[in-house]
């Protein structure tokens, strides 16, 4: 029954280590982490990699990578930086930033939509008020 009691108040004092970094922050630099969250999380999604294999091979837990990717203010800069790493080697937080990568320009020319085809003279003329 010890043991039980001591794994809970490491479970405490590990939970109570974590610090809530919201109220310090002012609501445009917690939107801007959220945007960093949602660029890596498009990043990933360009780059066709499933969030547990980005995770793994920044050396992160699947939830870690899910944290980041919502902006979570607790994130470590050395996480969100070897998640970047890990779905994009060579890319630079600026460079994510200013959206730069080709995959990220090619997801964004994708979900552009396009016509089919030009419309016929009937159809133009039938559009015409």
């Amino acid at each position: 029954m010890s043991a039980i009691k001591d794994i809970n108040l490491i479970a405490t004092v590990i939970a109570d280590m974590k610090r809530d970094e919201t109220p310090l922050l002012t609501p445009a630099r917690i939107q801007e982490a959220h945007e960093l969250g949602e660029k890596l999380a498009r990043l990933r999604v360009a780059r066709r990699l499933r969030q547990a294999d980005a995770a793994a091979r920044a050396g992160l837990a699947r939830s870690t990578a899910a944290l980041i990717e919502k902006g979570d203010l607790s994130r470590t800069q050395a996480q969100i930086l070897r998640y970047l790493e890990a779905i994009a080697p060579g890319l630079t937080l600026l460079g994510l930033l200013q959206e730069i990568d080709p995959s990220l320009k090619a997801l964004r020319a994708k979900e552009i939509t396009k016509r089919v085809r030009p419309l016929s003279k009937s159809e133009l003329d039938e559009l015409d008020f």
